[in-house]
């Protein structure tokens, strides 16, 4: 997410084909919620977003008159059925796959651990895993796990503290021969940067390596592609972009159908379902479709995925103005360190920080005060914040959503500046 030629222009201005900001945020009850006698504001999307009335109504409506499980011959089966179908429907567009690809889970980690097992039947001694500094534990961890258990080498891309971004001449020079899987990142959820995920999935498919990448902190401000990213498996988590805590994952359809998935015997032998365990949140599969539909609702008429895509690009455009405004006004308080890739680089509207001599949990402590919600840690991205030698506290993470005003951004500078001068 780069500047864009937007210097100065307002994020109301940037309204495009989609609704006002004002508009947007009419649609979030958490919006009316008031603290310290101030107007909540949310910058902790990072960590999960607000979520509209859309999509409260659709999972009451589901709970209260739909309610049931799969595959049976009564009416209600029959809707939830119809109900999880067309939710893969929408998540196929969402990410420019097909239904059959759609798996959905508990979470992203869960749903990464359960994969990680299932191709780890195959792996042994010899066979070579790829993770980065950069990511999550929730992508790092499953694939380590298979070093005690299935003897597997993990070997790790490094970052550069200094820009927030991995070392790729790094990265792919630990991608060869006996390379089976490389985890990537495509957004830092601790910094906001992106990653070129295609220059690494190439690489890796030239090795004959699967590539599984988190798209967690991508989607919700870039439109998920498959396709463009070339990879084999995406996971992301709805509650990041508006929806309720499940996790979904796209795979391959050949991949999801040879895999050889921990299972019960008598449960769906086929893709999707096949890597599916147990009874899902229903109810949270249906919010999370209502989530990647109510986006869309911002994009005029006709085919779901087009209208994503001039969502997304409206939203892009008003969150680089935002973050600009932010980043900049953070930069400008003395004592303030920034981290991550600056604005006119390939990131998403999340920034790093912290404020000399103040521990990050008291920064957040005192902005809560003020109704400005951040968070702060390691955001279980441990390993990046112990290469910026910030480990064990953490630093403070701020965040812009697609209801984030220029209003609230004031705020939080405002905020940042009393406690560093204070």
């Amino acid at each position: 997410m780069g500047r864009q030629g937007m210097v100065g222009v307002s994020a109301a201005a940037v309204v495009g084909k989609v609704a006002t900001t004002e508009a947007i945020r009419s649609h979030f009850p958490a919006l009316e919620r008031r603290h310290g006698g101030s107007p909540v504001a949310y910058f902790d999307g990072p960590g999960g977003t607000q979520v509209p009335r859309a999509v409260g109504d659709a999972m009451t409506d589901y709970l209260y008159h739909h309610n049931a499980n799969t595959h049976w011959a009564y009416p209600s089966s029959a809707e939830t059925d119809e109900a999880l179908g067309s939710a893969r429907t929408a998540f196929a567009d969402f990410v420019n796959g097909t239904p059959h690809e759609i798996v959905f889970g508990a979470n992203m980690t869960t749903l990464t651990f359960h994969l990680s097992r299932a191709l780890g039947r195959r792996l042994g001694s010899g066979d070579e895993i790829v993770v980065t500094e950069l990511d999550h534990h929730a992508n790092i961890a499953p694939w380590t796990a298979l070093e005690m258990e299935r003897g597997v080498t993990v070997r790790w891309g490094r970052f550069a503290p200094a820009t927030g971004q991995l070392e790729l001449d790094h990265v792919l020079s630990l991608i060869g021969n006996s390379t089976r899987i490389v985890a990537i990142g495509a957004a830092a959820n601790s910094l906001g940067t992106i990653t070129d995920v295609r220059l690494i999935a190439d690489a890796a498919h030239t090795r004959g390596a699967l590539v599984f990448v988190d798209g967690v902190h991508y989607a919700p401000h870039a439109l998920p592609d498959v396709t463009g990213l070339g990879c084999d498996f995406f996971v992301c988590s709805p509650y990041k972009f508006y929806g309720p805590h499940i996790g979904v994952l796209w795979g391959r359809r050949d991949l999801l159908d040879a895999i050889d998935f921990p299972r019960l015997a008598p449960a769906p032998n086929d893709a999707p379902e096949r890597a599916e365990t147990g009874t899902l949140s229903h109810e949270g599969i249906v919010g999370a479709a209502a989530a990647v539909r109510w986006l869309a609702s911002f994009g005029g008429q006709g085919e779901l995925r087009p209208r994503l895509a001039t969502v997304y690009g409206a939203l892009h455009a008003r969150g680089t103005v935002l973050f600009q405004a932010l980043w900049e006004g953070l930069a400008a308080i003395p004592g303030v360190r920034l981290f991550g890739p600056p604005p006119d680089a390939p990131r998403t509207p999340t920034v790093g920080f912290l404020v000399n001599g103040v521990p990050s949990s008291r920064v957040t402590r005192a902005l809560a005060e003020r109704g400005l919600f951040t968070s702060n840690g390691d955001f279980y991205a441990k390993t990046v914040i112990e290469r910026l030698g910030c480990a064990p506290e953490g630093i403070v993470r701020a965040g812009c959503a697609c209801y984030t005003s220029d209003e609230e951004i004031t705020r939080l500078v405002k905020g940042v500046r009393t406690i560093a001068t204070g």
